[in-house]
């Protein structure tokens, strides 16, 4: 839990005094932030790490905030935006998928083949959570960014060059939407949280994952399998993430700290934060390369089977919103338009 130092000796002696005398002194404010990937992986080396050296250079070391990787603080992965609800941490990183239907406007940039982008989709999941989801399905939260990762892959311990090559295979899919594509094809969706997918892979427990290329060398996954199956034009799937803050915790800092938080977080950080996943994708492929594995790439034109297979799962998809009192129809419509439009070109900075 985040908490204010307290100073000592002659320094709180100067601050009682200055408490009486004028304006309070600056308080100094520590917080942790929780995330499931080791401390190596393309996300905290590449976007949280730089983002807290963001935060404490900014705030003139006022704020620290400390680094909890591979789960330290405890639990599973499916329960760390719970953990930044209840104040068991005060920031945290996760997958929103992990807790499937729970936020289901989130979902429209989780469809099959509806993302070509990631800096553009993160662009648009910002303005649709700003414009609906802040007030609906994250109001629990104080939203620091939204992002998306580059394309999603198959990686696996045999070609998939057509659905009917994921017949009879188990395959970890990424989201409740993957899993839905998975069992169209034929083959058995398995759900786990991607730091189990190393430990499954070599105990073949499953023959191939759903993986974006930049998570694949933290977990030795071209080391596991020999096979890598990626699509030219829109993603076969992206997932949705978000980095949330305890809004107690929040609330509680100096007005001046949590301008700092407020800065550093929103649409140009979510857009930072999904082009520099994406971005982590070509050195990570290229470890797979070197190692001489086999990479099918799926045309745009060849992928039409693909993108036949999957129709089912829209369909479906926008009759649960429709359960839920939502249009899924009009989400899938206005994440297109700002993908195509305002989003288009969206660039993101620290």
């Amino acid at each position: 839990m985040s908490f204010i130092k307290q100073c000592s000796g002659r320094a709180l002696c100067l601050g009682a005094f200055m408490a009486l005398a004028g304006p309070a002194a600056a308080q100094e404010v520590t917080l942790n932030l929780h995330q499931m990937l080791p401390q190596q992986a393309a996300v905290p080396a590449q976007i949280l790490l730089p983002w807290i050296e963001k935060i404490e250079a900014a705030s003139d070391g006022r704020i620290a905030i400390e680094h909890y990787p591979s789960m330290q603080l405890g639990g599973a992965p499916p329960e760390l935006y719970d953990q930044a609800v209840d104040g068991v941490a005060d920031i945290i990183w996760t997958v929103v998928g992990y807790t499937p239907g729970r936020f289901p406007s989130t979902e429209v940039f989780e469809l099959p083949f509806m993302v070509s982008d990631a800096r553009a989709a993160s662009c648009a999941y910002w303005k649709m959570y700003d414009s609906a989801m802040k007030d609906g399905e994250f109001s629990d939260v104080k939203m620091l960014g939204t992002w998306v990762h580059g394309p999603g892959a198959f990686h696996t311990n045999t070609p998939v060059k057509t659905p009917a090559d994921l017949e009879g295979m188990k395959i970890r899919g990424g989201s409740r939407l993957v899993n839905q594509l998975l069992e169209l094809a034929g083959a058995e969706p398995v759900g786990m949280p991607v730091p189990a997918v190393s430990e499954a892979l070599s105990k073949g427990v499953i023959d191939g994952t759903t993986i974006p290329w930049e998570v694949t060398s933290a977990l030795k996954v071209p080391e596991l399998v020999k096979n890598h199956t990626e699509f030219e034009g829109p993603a076969l799937y992206t997932l949705t993430f978000v980095l949330a803050m305890n809004p107690d915790v929040y609330a509680s800092m100096p007005e001046d700290l949590q301008k700092v938080i407020d800065e550093n977080s929103g649409l140009e950080f979510s857009v930072f934060a999904g082009g520099t996943q994406a971005d982590a994708d070509a050195p990570a492929r290229a470890v797979a390369v070197d190692m001489g594995n086999n990479i099918v790439t799926i045309s745009e034109a060849d992928a039409a089977e693909w993108r036949e297979l999957v129709q089912p799962v829209y369909d479906g998809w926008v009759a649960d919103l429709a359960e839920k009192g939502l249009d899924g129809q009009a989400l899938i419509d206005e994440a297109q338009a700002l993908m195509a439009g305002d989003c288009l070109n969206a660039t993101g900075s620290l």
